[in-house]
Formats: C-alpha cells, sequence, structure tokens
C-alpha cells in the first residue's frame, strides 16, 4: 500500500470516527435534557450527562484531527507499471526488451510525419551513445551528461513538432498559415538539433578510440605482452624438441 492510499484511508477512518462520536454524543445529551426534569438528577442521570459530555469531548478531537490531516497535503500518487512490463523490467534484458518496444510504439506514432526520418536519426545516435557512454571516462563523462540532457531535449521537441503538424489540418483558414509557420520553425530547429547531437556522438566515438590508443605506440601494451609470451612458448617447445632429439640419439649410440 502506497503512501498516498495509506493518507486518504486514515482520513477516511477520522471522519467516520468524527461523526460516529458526534450522533452519540448528541443522543447522550438530548436523553439527558429530556429525563433530567422528570427525576431529578440522580446517578442514571448522572451517567447520561457524563457519556454525553465524553462523546461531545472525543467528537472534538477526532474533527480536530480529521481537520489538521486534512490541511496535510496528499502524497503525490505512486508511479506503478502495469504486472508484466514491471517484471520484465526487472531484469537488464527485460528492459532492452521494453525500451525497445516503446522505441517501435513512438516510431509508429511519427510515421509520416515530417520529423520522421530525423527522428530515426536521433535514435541511431542515442544507441551509439548508449554503447559508448561506459568508456567516457573522465572529461568524456561530462560529455555523457550533456547528451542525455540534450536526448531528453530533442524528444520533447520533437514531439512538440509532430503534434503541431497534427493540429495543422483543423486550423481555420486564418490560422492554419501561422500553424505552418510555426511547425517549419520547429521541424527546422528539430533537425539541426538532432545534426548537433550526431556531432557529439561522433566526438565522443573519437574520445573513446584515442582514449585507448598508449601516447608512445599505435599498439596496445596487450599485443606486446601476447607476443612475448608467443616468443617465449615457442623458445620453450624448440628446447623440448632439442632435448628429445638428443635422449634419441644418446639411446641410439648406446
Amino acid at each position: 500500500m502506497d503512501e498516498r492510499t495509506r493518507y486518504f484511508r486514515r482520513l477516511k477512518r477520522l471522519r467516520g470516527s468524527a461523526r460516529r462520536w458526534s450522533v452519540l454524543g448528541g443522543g447522550l445529551t438530548a436523553a439527558a435534557a429530556v429525563l433530567t426534569p422528570y427525576a431529578g438528577i440522580g446517578i442514571a442521570d448522572a451517567a447520561w450527562a457524563a457519556g454525553a459530555g465524553a462523546s461531545a469531548v472525543l467528537a472534538w478531537w477526532r474533527w480536530s484531527d480529521h481537520r489538521q490531516l486534512a490541511a496535510t497535503p496528499a502524497p503525490p500518487p505512486a508511479i506503478t507499471t502495469p504486472g508484466l512490463a514491471g517484471a520484465l523490467e526487472r531484469f537488464p534484458a527485460g528492459r532492452t526488451v521494453i525500451h525497445e518496444v516503446r522505441r517501435q510504439r513512438t516510431r509508429f506514432a511519427l510515421r509520416g510525419s515530417a520529423i520522421a526520418d530525423s527522428w530515426d536519426r536521433l535514435d541511431r545516435a542515442s544507441q551509439t551513445m548508449s554503447g559508448l557512454a561506459g568508456r567516457l571516462t573522465g572529461a568524456g563523462e561530462t560529455a555523457a551528461l550533456e547528451a542525455a540532457t540534450a536526448e531528453t531535449w530533442l524528444r520533447d521537441l520533437g514531439q512538440r513538432a509532430a503534434s503541431v503538424e497534427r493540429a495543422i489540418p483543423l486550423g481555420q483558414p486564418g490560422q492554419r498559415d501561422a500553424l505552418v509557420q510555426s511547425h517549419a520553425a520547429l521541424a527546422e530547429q528539430f533537425d539541426e538539433g538532432v545534426t548537433a547531437f550526431e556531432s557529439l556522438v561522433a566526438a565522443a566515438a573519437s574520445y573513446v578510440a584515442e582514449d585507448g590508443h598508449p601516447v608512445a605506440d599505435t599498439r596496445h601494451p596487450a599485443y606486446f605482452s601476447l607476443i612475448e609470451a608467443t616468443d617465449r612458448l615457442r623458445g620453450i617447445a624448440e628446447g623440448l624438441a632439442e632435448l628429445r632429439d638428443s635422449t634419441t640419439r644418446f639411446r641410439a649410440a648406446g
């Protein structure tokens, strides 16, 4: 149970309790007011009056608690994921599948749009950047954060451009020209942003490529380790072969 549901349940319980004590206190007060004049104040009448007073006090406390809780802002609704999608997103492979399904759904919604090609370019650049992000260290980490922020902005911009484009046929003749101009400006801005994003991804790829090269030589140190290990094993093999030949000749001479 999330905090929002718990909040409203507690508010409902307090309201119901306050109403019950209010009804009980009102009934006991009325009974004491009616019965007391007939027989005077006796033990039973004192019990009626005490019950009425206690009920009224409890009702006042409950209404105070209810008002205090109602004045507190309700917790925000919890963001829940549907059962199957939530179960899949617990695993890396499942998250990849869900992400791909959502990507294809968005792509399908943008089919025929003027920004469809640029959106596909953004998807390809984003996938490439995701593969490079884990290798961007040092100064490259800042570029990865900037790329994530830029991608969020570009996707929002693309959605806005597509929404304006869908609204163009619905506009009045006098408003349609303004919508066309606004859509053209958004589409142009989106295309320029995607081009800049692709340039950033290309620069990140160059950074990763250069970061993997040693300064003194174009070959990785692991390459030279392999060469040395190969030469060492070859020397050992040749020595064992010579030892075997010497042993064979010694036995033949004996």
